[in-house]
């Protein structure tokens, strides 16, 4: 089915954590999958659009407001260091990993929407592909994959909506949801929010997880033997 949803892209741009930060080096730049998430690893990304309605025109919004969503998410990045990496399996790796380094980013792409605001974010009933062209594409390949992309479109004198492309292996509902909360917080209250309450502050401590009946080897073994033997591909 086609969409009445036309999308205009603006700007795609690459956002990373800031450089050379004390906060950085107390988070891991590389991270192995555990079984909660290596069950996930070849299925499509996690899709989701959060609606803000607003009073602005085209020129302040990307004038104000943009400046300071993309300023607040190389922040909160720098608290989620990850998300700005890549998922790679590598040769030498029994398993996949999230691996980081200086100078990753994630691709943020500005748009501009003809669709009715309102309509898109009430609660009536609305067909899914009206909501396709506000979500971004996820990079991946056979070697490689993002972890995250992100798409900010704007309406005509409403609002706006944020667009999230998750890659499932790495971010589940509620590891997303508390990203898209540290980011709001932080766009809201700037740098004297980079000390994130309890709630929103990941765990990267992989110690803390017990595997005592061996799923994660069930796991690999199942993905490498699909379309196998010793298939690390990490395509849908």
């Amino acid at each position: 089915m086609a969409t009445k949803n036309s999308v205009k892209i603006l700007e795609v741009c690459r956002v990373s954590p800031p450089q050379n930060t004390g906060s950085l080096s107390a988070i891991p730049t590389t991270l192995p999958l555990t079984f909660f998430d290596i069950i996930w690893l070849r299925f499509a990304p996690v899709q989701r659009v959060f609606f803000y309605e607003t009073s602005h025109t085209q020129t302040p919004f990307l004038d104000t407001i943009l400046p300071k969503l993309k300023d607040s998410l190389s922040l909160t990045l720098q608290l989620y260091l990850p998300l700005a990496g890549t998922l790679i399996w590598p040769k030498d790796s029994h398993k996949p990993i999230i691996n980081y380094a200086e100078g990753d980013a994630i691709l943020l792409s500005v748009a501009e929407s003809n669709a009715n605001f309102y309509d898109l974010s009430g609660d009536n009933f609305v067909e899914a592909v009206e909501y396709h062209p506000l979500v971004p594409h996820l990079a991946t390949s056979t070697e490689a994959c993002s972890v995250l992309a992100l798409q900010v479109t704007t309406f005509s004198n409403c609002g706006f909506c944020i667009g999230i492309t998750a890659h499932h292996a790495v971010l589940d509902g509620r590891s997303s949801t508390m990203f898209m909360k540290s980011w709001a917080r932080i766009c809201k209250l700037g740098g004297d929010a980079l000390s994130l309450v309890p709630e929103l502050t990941p765990c990267y401590d992989r110690m803390v997880i017990k595997d005592p009946t061996g799923l994660e080897a069930i796991y690999l073994n199942q993905w490498m033997n699909e379309n196998g033997p010793n298939n690390k591909s990490l395509m849908v």
